[in-house]
């Protein structure tokens, strides 16, 4: 006779049940991947903004663009 004392269940189940899935795996890769990203490209802009605006503070010529000539053809 068996033992009524042993479950059933009690096999190698538990093991897969704990380990977290594969798609939830690459889900936090593609967060950490995303929130990686954004930070670089919010240093990466800030430092093109700060290198126009020192740029633009260094101008040698103060009126270049258009100029505001009102030619009549």
């Amino acid at each position: 006779m068996g033992n009524s004392l042993e479950s059933s269940g009690s096999s190698g189940d538990d093991v897969a049940q704990m380990k977290p899935s594969g798609w939830f795996k690459v889900g936090t890769v593609a967060a950490a991947s995303a929130l990686a990203g954004g930070l670089l490209a919010a240093w990466w802009y800030s430092k093109t903004l700060k290198k126009l605006r020192q740029a633009e503070e260094d101008s040698q010529n103060p009126h270049f663009g258009i100029l505001d000539d009102d030619h009549e053809d």
